[in-house]
């Protein structure tokens, strides 16, 4: 180091999930035809979700942002044939919602108010 001054390190600490992103969302009928119907956070929902993709062989093989619907990708990618990956967030998004118990529980807390 130059005139004898030595950086300290910064201390990384491992970055922490969202709490949102963690709390489990429920696929419908649609979605769960590709990776189930148990719910589940939306970090493991993409995990399948891509398992699924590479499965079957969905990803373009010229452009790789492409995903090539199939029969069952189909309807959760609102009836088109090909979408980008980052569109494919938005359409998977319309086919989530909170599992029913959570659900219950907030519409029984704003009652409350």
């Amino acid at each position: 180091m130059p005139n004898g001054l030595h950086h300290k390190k910064k201390k990384t600490s491992k970055r922490k999930p969202n709490p949102a992103f963690m709390r489990p969302v429920q696929p419908d009928d649609k979605l769960a035809a590709i990776v189930g119907s148990q719910p589940l956070s939306r970090p493991e929902l993409t995990k399948k979700l891509w398992a699924y993709i590479k499965r079957h062989g969905r990803q373009d093989k010229k452009k790789r942002t492409m995903i090539n619907a199939d029969d069952s990708l189909r309807p959760v990618f609102s009836g088109k044939n090909q979408v980008s990956m980052f569109e494919m967030t938005k359409l998977v998004s319309k086919h989530l919602r909170e599992p029913r118990r959570a659900s219950r529980r907030r519409e029984a807390r704003r009652k409350r108010r």
